[in-house]
């Protein structure tokens, strides 16, 4: 299957209701995958909780953006995809001021 890349979306989004997502990272950094695909053209990837005002992120926040910063990298070598194919699902979700910078990792070193 061809991906051209990720799409990324918080759980307090209206549209999500506990689907249309592939991937779910809870609040203790857990992945739990969907049962089925839910986009032919791109992987979707549900942080559970409100990343809207990413400017005060919790411990538990940076650990979630650490594990799907893990799995960026992860999906991007085992579908062929660059590490900048990468979006937010609307311009309120996962919210305007997302840390995307967080998810930067290293690929030579393997460090976040």
């Amino acid at each position: 299957m061809q991906y051209f890349g990720i799409i990324i979306h918080h759980s307090v989004c209206p549209s999500i209701n506990g689907k249309g997502y592939d991937f779910l990272i809870t609040k203790d950094a857990s992945v739990i995958p969907a049962p089925h695909r839910t986009d032919p053209s791109y992987i979707h990837i549900c942080l559970e909780g409100d990343f809207s005002e990413a400017s005060a992120l919790t411990p538990k926040q940076q650990e979630q953006l650490f594990i799907l910063g893990k799995l960026k990298q992860q999906l991007c070598e085992t579908f062929g995809f660059s590490h900048d194919d990468v979006f937010p699902h609307t311009n309120t979700c996962p919210g305007p001021t997302f840390p995307w910078s967080k998810l930067v990792i290293s690929l030579k070193d393997g460090y976040h």
